[in-house]
């Protein structure tokens, strides 16, 4: 099967995708939720305002991609191929997302909503989670050596089954480190 190449283009208000190789692309206000994204390559692409909740994400590779302002509701990142794997979020609605096992060093997540997202045995060492939403999110086994969580908010880490050497978080976020101690905090 011969895939299309699409480069430097922009896609705006679309609702369907072509399976192909897009690089320094820019989709705006794309309406792609459960679109069939599989097998696609995105390098240097950027997403504004994009709903991709519930896309199918089997094989798909992102290198070096913005996503910015997009509804991302219940994405299997999972599924998405993890080499050379690179992205980044900026002000994202991620909720009910999983990023399993994903190697998402240095990624950064800038004011987005990952409400009950799992980051099971993920590698997030030196991530960024700036002003972000982590009520509910999943870590188990979840490498966070050096990453950044000052500003995070409503996370609950286990320390001793998360290594979090290096890690920076704030005093407002240790109820969420001490939690399962039972512990009380006076602010």
């Amino acid at each position: 099967m011969s895939t299309s190449s699409y480069l430097d283009q922009n896609f705006d208000q679309i609702a369907q995708l072509q399976p192909g190789e897009y690089e320094g692309c820019t989709f705006r206000d794309c309406l792609l939720q459960e679109a069939d994204l599989s097998n696609s390559v995105f390098t240097s692409c950027t997403f504004e305002r994009c709903d991709l909740s519930m896309a199918i994400l089997k094989n798909t590779s992102f290198k070096e991609v913005l996503f910015k302002d997009c509804k991302m509701l219940g994405l299997r990142l999972d599924d998405c191929k993890s080499f050379l794997l690179e992205f980044s979020f900026e002000d994202c609605l991620l909720n009910l997302s999983s990023f399993y096992g994903l190697p998402l060093k240095n990624t950064v997540f800038r004011r987005c909503s990952l409400v009950e997202t799992e980051f099971v045995e993920a590698d997030l060492s030196a991530a960024i989670f700036d002003d972000c939403d982590l009520a509910g999110a999943t870590f188990e086994h979840t490498k966070l050596q050096n990453a950044d969580l000052r500003s995070a908010r409503n996370y609950i880490i286990d320390p001793e089954i998360n290594p979090i050497k290096g890690a920076r978080f704030s005093v407002n976020g240790l109820e969420g480190l001490l939690m399962k101690y039972g512990i009380e905090i006076d602010q």
